[in-house]
């Protein structure tokens, strides 16, 4: 299972995230990781949380189109096979730097899951190309016709939503997870990119937390109204995100998913018409889809993170909605 063990310098980290343009600010220093084999071969670089001193790895995964892109795995003791549960926020960017952010930003919900036996992941990928989604099927690799070599060609620019598969192929390929037992949360972005993923590729269960949808629902924007600034959308009502969506697009991805969904909206959030109709849209094709909304004062709220420049402090809200989601989590992958 692991071809070799190995000491790596910075400087040949940086070479190979480089080449995938996934780097963001990281310290010069030496690194202990190890080769090791999932879906495909990938770098484990051993890590620890300066606060907890609870362990971590940083994990180099192969996309589809032979770059890498990088998430953050914390797992229980032992050899499993543990169900997984891979977590996003918002927007691919950043890199690594992103990770290592988000670990210490989401140290509570991951220390959670992993008490309760669950290997938690917090996910990245490269960002998106706005509106590609509703052009392409998806990247794939050709075979060389032009030099007559071994070479793979690329299609077309890879999606984020791409490279989430590759992620979810990664975890349930890892020697100490249970294949049948992935499950995702996701919030903004990272909701919608779970919608995406599951048109494509089968997961134990999901949850799209405010999943803004606007290219999984194929939304023309440049006729949605805007609050006084003209940036940011008002798409509270549902009838209006339905006046600008693409329905007949909608429905056909709706109806290859498998995956049980819990859709999280909130009440007060501007885009949560946008959350509301894909609940309403992949329910009326006849798929499992559960939804719930809450009250509450920040975006990205379910997954009980850190805010900046706040106390940290977990409130009612936030428990009940954990509460909820990891009944569903456990009903589901356990």
């Amino acid at each position: 299972m692991i071809y070799a063990r190995i000491t790596i310098y910075i400087s040949r980290l940086i070479s190979l995230l480089l080449i995938g343009g996934l780097i963001g600010t990281v310290q010069a220093q030496d690194i202990t990781g190890e080769i090791a084999q999932a879906a495909a071969p990938y770098v484990a670089i051993d890590k620890t949380l300066s606060e907890s001193g609870a362990s971590w790895q940083i994990h180099l995964v192969q996309t589809r189109d032979e770059i890498y892109v990088p998430i953050g795995v914390r797992k229980p003791e032992g050899d499993g096979p543990f169900p997984m549960i891979l977590i996003g926020s918002g927007q691919g960017r950043e890199g690594i730097l992103k990770i290592e952010q988000s670990m210490d930003r989401f140290e509570e919900l991951m220390g959670r899951l992993v008490d309760r036996g669950y290997v938690a992941a917090f996910i990245n990928f490269r960002n998106e190309v706005p509106f590609y989604y509703n052009k392409i099927s998806g990247a794939g690799l050709l075979e060389d016709n032009v030099s007559g070599s071994n070479r793979t060609l690329q299609s077309v620019s890879t999606l984020d939503s791409d490279d989430y598969v590759s992620i979810v192929e990664h975890a349930k390929a890892l020697p100490y997870t249970d294949p049948n037992g992935i499950g995702a949360i996701g919030s903004s972005h990272s909701g919608e990119i779970i919608l995406k993923g599951t048109a494509v590729i089968e997961l134990g269960a999901a949850v799209p937390a405010e999943p803004a949808a606007i290219e999984y629902l194929g939304m023309d924007i440049s006729k949605a109204p805007r609050d006084a600034s003209g940036r940011e959308l008002q798409m509270q009502d549902v009838e209006a995100v339905k006046v600008i969506a693409d329905k007949t697009a909608t429905m056909r991805r709706a109806s290859t998913i498998t995956t049980p969904l819990l859709v999280i909206g909130r009440d007060t959030d501007h885009l949560q018409g946008i959350f509301r109709l894909s609940y309403e849209w992949i329910k009326e094709a006849g798929k499992d889809v559960t939804w719930e909304s809450f009250n509450h004062p920040e975006h990205g709220f379910a997954l009980l993170g850190k805010v900046e420049g706040q106390e940290f402090e977990v409130d009612e809200t936030q428990e009940e909605v954990f509460a909820l989601y990891m009944k569903f989590f456990d009903e589901h992958l356990k």
